[in-house]
């Protein structure tokens, strides 16, 4: 009985989890259940852990590979499958976590009035705008319905599912009043539609015209990516003083320690007053 594929089963079932989940659960719970001597339904504790502490040193790699394990392990549990979960007291391993690329304001800035030079410019702008302005993930941006828009704020349906309202400043909301009007009466439940199999702008193909934007603005388009852009958000809301909370919110992290990575990519001063008022911070560091 292949019970990763019943787990898979269950999490779009009860969870609601999007084909691209359970897509990157399946790989990385096969990849483990192939690497681990005996498979994931004999593997110990100790077995776990090594196939952890075996992994190429990428952070985000090592944790959501342990994740899909600990939901694993959790689904077997209380299916009463297994009667002693092997990730119970699972340590990742201390691995280097790679610090987010930004651009800075101005770059921002001229990327954004580079766009008038390509072909859709007033697509591209306010995709421009309202990453840079609200902090989406690529394929929410991609994704975006009509039905998100609420005037000066955007519904999100983030990563499992979930909500998230996100505000947009002024400026935002004029670039997308100015594509809605472009965009006409096009009957596309997207904002940005197009002909591709998808119904909408597709990741590749933002990616693409991103990059001629960059050459265009005179930036090095290896360091321009749509990910860039949600990162600049970040940083540049924390420098300008937003509270870690808040961004949290903003950017649909569900861990506030996913978010604390914006605050080594910024000035030593602001890092500091950070450490030193941010309620979590003093927790983790054991101060009262």
């Amino acid at each position: 009985m292949n019970y990763i594929d019943i787990f898979l089963e269950a999490l779009s079932a009860e969870k609601g989890r999007s084909e691209k989940t359970l897509a990157a659960y399946a790989s990385d719970l096969q990849h483990a259940d192939a690497s681990i001597p005996g498979g994931l339904m004999t593997a110990d504790d100790n077995a776990i852990q090594k196939y952890l502490t075996d992994l190429p040193d990428r952070a985000s790699s090592i944790a959501r590979k342990a994740s899909a394990l600990r939901g694993f392990y959790k689904f077997l549990m209380l299916e009463k499958i297994i009667t002693k979960n092997p990730t119970a007291n699972l340590e990742l391993p201390k691995r280097k976590r790679a610090l987010p690329k930004f651009l800075s304001v101005d770059e921002i800035e001229l990327l954004i009035s580079s766009a008038g030079d390509v072909k859709n410019a007033t697509r591209l702008r306010t995709m421009l705008e309202l990453v840079y302005a609200s902090g989406l993930r690529v394929s929410e941006l991609c994704e975006l319905p009509m039905t998100a828009n609420l005037g000066d704020k955007l519904l999100i349906h983030g990563k499992g599912a979930k909500e998230r309202i996100v505000p947009m400043h002024p400026g935002a909301v004029h670039a997308l009043n100015k594509w809605l009007d472009m965009r006409g009466d096009n009957p596309s439940k997207y904002v940005f539609p197009s002909n591709s199999n998808s119904g909408h702008i597709t990741r590749d193909g933002f990616f693409k015209i991103l990059k001629k934007c960059a050459v265009l603005a005179g930036i090095d388009p290896k360091r321009v990516s749509p990910h860039v852009l949600r990162h600049s958000f970040a940083s540049h809301l924390l420098a300008g003083g937003a509270n870690l909370r808040a961004i949290q919110t903003m950017l649909g992290h569900e861990d506030i320690s996913t978010t604390q990575i914006y605050t080594h990519v910024m000035p030593e001063r602001l890092r500091e007053t950070v450490v030193e008022h941010h309620p979590l911070a003093k927790q983790r560091s054991g101060k009262k």
